[in-house]
């Protein structure tokens, strides 16, 4: 299935049913008076958050999506039917801006979340509501009101605990297919990532999950090489996994390139914990090994660990340190949430 992370749709709630003017004329019913019913509602057009999707296709096949007419009313006081509604499925991650793509109409965060984005037209009222003392026959029934229609820009952002950045060939997607059972493409070539992707890793009986994006390069803000829309699926995570290529000339160079690349893009990204994590190990001699760990020692003010997704040094290290990272924002992601007890008070 191919990736789609942005799609733009066209939606428009249903028109209310128009009233509908009707008299009674059973037999020996002098004055029968009116019993035009009125029209039925029109129906909605709804966002809803399912299970199961991953992607944006669907709405790169349709893109219009219109809600049913109200049925009109009818004689003997009957209502018209309500129009059918219609229901956008969409997968978690998922943010509804308007046609700007700067107003923020929902954010599909958890399963089973609907948003309301169009209301349907009511129906219009048949002549039996007109009815008065001094207006005993009304002629005159309303029309239903018209639906809403708008444009709307859907983005997906993918939900993980952890992310991959760092220059093509650093080594993400192989460290993805070690620690998880996910199958990117692997070549010794640059930009062989071309879509984000997701894995569980499963480490000392717990599990968080791990995205991997396309690496970035220096002007990626700018549009160079992919870009750098695809930080976006990484605004959520709770700790970003830095990994850089020791066979570089430079790590520390390296390092600061795919910073500087996170800080002109924005979104919190160069606020968030990092772990930085040199990669190929096992293709560095001793000297070389020395000298890369100072580098990058010096540009990320930290001192990182270093590993070999080929052979398997240091990765449960990295692993656990994204851990306890993780672990510690869920605590105080879950104290947040919880309600405070609420104690009474007596002079």
């Amino acid at each position: 299935m191919k990736f789609l992370d942005q799609a733009k749709v066209y939606i428009r709630s249903g028109d209310g049913g128009a009233g509908a003017v009707s008299f009674r004329r059973e037999k020996f019913i002098e004055f029968g008076g009116p019993n035009g019913g009125d029209g039925g509602r029109g129906g909605d057009v709804w966002a809803e958050c399912v299970d199961g999707l991953n992607t944006l296709i669907d709405y790169r096949y349709q893109q219009h999506f219109k809600a049913k007419t109200g049925g009109h009313g009818m004689g003997a006081n009957r209502t018209g039917a309500g129009g059918d509604d219609v229901v956008l499925k969409m997968p978690a991650g998922t943010q509804i801006f308007e046609e700007d793509e700067e107003t923020l109409i929902a954010d599909m965060t958890h399963v089973g979340q609907r948003v309301l984005l169009a209301k349907g037209g009511n129906g219009g009222f048949g002549n039996a509501y007109f009815k008065t003392s001094t207006n005993q026959a009304p002629r005159r029934a309303n029309p239903g009101l018209e639906g809403e229609e708008r444009w709307l820009i859907l983005k997906l952002k993918l939900i993980a605990d952890a992310g991959l950045v760092g220059l093509p060939n650093a080594g993400k997607s192989t460290f993805l297919s070690t620690v998880t059972a996910a199958k990117p493409k692997i070549a010794d070539y640059p930009f062989t990532t071309l879509h984000p992707g997701l894995g569980v890793v499963r480490q000392d009986g717990r599990e968080f999950v791990l995205a991997d994006i396309p690496g970035l390069i220096e002007g990626a803000h700018e549009g160079i090489g992919l870009g750098d829309r695809f930080l976006g699926h990484v605004e959520r995570c709770r700790v970003l996994l830095h990994l850089v290529d020791g066979t570089q000339e430079h790590a520390g160079e390296a390092y600061k390139t795919v910073r500087a690349e996170l800080e002109a893009y924005g979104g919190g990204l160069a606020e968030k914990e990092e772990v930085v994590v040199l990669t190929k190990a096992d293709a560095l001699d001793p000297e070389t090994r020395k000298q890369q760990l100072a580098r990058l020692k010096r540009a990320a003010k930290k001192t990182p660990l270093i590993m070999s997704a080929h052979s398997g040094e240091g990765v449960p290290e990295a692993l656990r340190a994204l851990l306890g990272i993780i672990d510690i924002d869920r605590a105080i992601e879950d104290a947040e949430k919880a309600p405070v007890a609420r104690t009474e008070w007596r002079p």
